[in-house]
């Protein structure tokens, strides 16, 4: 049977009376240095998830799932590829339980559910849309999934009195063209024995809904700006689930969360704001709002001296015309760290790829006429995603640093067979296969 094919068995055996086999692929597949990534997981993945969806479209609600000599892939196949936003319709899918059938590798089915439903949680906050998504539901709802694990995890909600006692200009001037008050999210997880060993923080770009602003987008296709918040999704949902996991390491989220909308006293293309360090920002493209509200969030970071910095966002629409949907594209000042990215993502099979940070580009948005810096290149429609990361370099001033574009990897059509229609959540399971290779390397951390 080719690979990803399916067929099903019905009244073979009186205790299973439906049976789903699908091809594995190749047996001697694995890590593949072209592909980089691991075949091998990924067939698996591929494999349960095409199992139990065609065993859940005889809506049948439980299912064991051999683990095909790798539990972990095979409970992310299950439950990634089972995962269906229809919470706002009448009729929804049969809900289908998972199980692994006769293996004893327990520990390693349930890493694997966890990944799985941390990606999956990042899919649903994507999904929602942004009427029901605001800053602040967005904010409680990672308040309410976190509770659970109040003893290892603090989460702060910070207001807009606080926003403005931290000078964030460049956050607010983003945030003051919509009436939802913004927020800033903060999420501290103090998973290390040592609670003043120095933290990894993630950062997440949290656009609740993307208007573009006075740079207006096009109708077409801007219902899906309600993902914008993408980076702040994936971010919170690999720190629940890192949590959930018990990763022996000091972990901070940061989320300035807002909507990007055109009222009357919104961003004009000209206005210059000034970000939390003291740098002035001309803002030439309301639409590239983004990188205005990363600018302070990153500054914000440097405060808890961080070892390490990961910020994702969905942040240019240049990183899809890039890469489109294979990768994540990575700008990193460290060599340290985009070598445990890299590994991270070869083994969750969503992968990422290396973006030039060059001076070339930095001089593109250093060169202002009214300010500091400029939002958007000399040069607009040339390097549109590595002028956007030299923009944020210059908010940063440790030495292992990464920023991950996730727009391209923001939805899913059919490319990745075990995640099907939809938001994609991507990349929460490399985020917390980076946090867990992390600590396990005292070299820096």
């Amino acid at each position: 049977m080719k690979k990803g094919k399916t067929r099903v068995f019905c009244g073979l055996h009186q205790d299973f009376p439906n049976i789903a086999v699908v091809g594995l692929g190749k047996k001697s597949s694995g890590v593949c240095s072209l592909e980089l990534l691991d075949e091998g997981k990924e067939n698996i993945r591929t494999a349960v998830s095409v199992g139990c969806r065609q065993l859940q479209s005889l809506e049948i609600p439980s299912v064991e799932v051999d683990p095909c000599g790798d539990p972990q892939s095979a409970a992310e196949g299950a439950v990634l590829g089972l995962f269906e936003y229809d919470e706002l319709k009448e009729k929804k899918k049969t809900a289908v339980t998972v199980q692994p059938f006769r293996s004893t590798e327990n520990e390693a089915w349930q890493k694997g559910v966890m990944y799985a439903e941390g990606q999956n949680l990042a899919r649903r906050l994507m999904e929602t849309p942004a009427n029901l998504m605001t800053p602040t539901i967005f904010a409680d709802k990672i308040q309410q999934k976190l509770s659970s694990l109040s003893g290892k995890v603090q989460v702060h909600i910070r207001a807009k009195s606080w926003i403005e006692e931290q000078k964030m200009g460049a956050f607010l001037s983003v945030a003051k063209g919509s009436d939802e008050a913004p927020i800033f999210l903060e999420i501290h997880y103090n998973g290390s024995n040592n609670s003043n060993e120095d933290p990894l923080i993630f950062v997440g770009k949290g656009i609740t809904f993307d208007s573009g602003g006075i740079s207006l987008k096009p109708s077409s296709g801007m219902d899906a700006m309600r993902a914008d918040m993408g980076g702040a999704a994936t971010v919170c949902s690999a720190i629940l689930t890192a949590a959930a996991l018990h990763i022996p390491l000091n972990i901070k989220g940061l989320a300035p969360l807002c909507e990007n909308m055109p009222n009357g006293k919104a961003n004009k293309p000209g206005d210059v704001v000034k970000a939390k360090n003291g740098k002035t920002i001309q803002v030439d493209n309301t639409d590239a709002e983004g990188r205005l509200i990363l600018a302070d969030a990153l500054c914000y970071a440097h405060t808890f001296n961080p070892k390490v910095i990961v910020n994702a966002a969905t942040l240019t629409g240049a990183m899809d015309v890039a890469l489109g949907s294979a990768a994540t594209g990575v700008f990193t000042n460290s060599d340290w760290l985009w070598t445990h990215l890299q590994q991270a993502s070869i083994v969750t099979g969503d992968r990422v790829w290396r973006m030039p940070l060059f001076q070339h580009y930095t001089k593109q948005v250093a060169e202002s006429q009214l300010a500091d810096l400029n939002n958007v290149g000399k040069h607009a429609k040339s390097g549109g995603a590595c002028t956007a990361a030299a923009f944020l370099k210059e908010f940063v001033t440790v030495p292992h640093w990464a920023h991950l574009d996730i727009a391209g990897v923001m939805s899913n059509k059919d490319e990745i067979a075990h995640l099907g229609k939809g938001m994609s959540g991507r990349p929460t399971r490399t985020l917390v296969e980076l946090a867990d290779r992390l600590s396990q390397d005292k070299q820096i951390m």
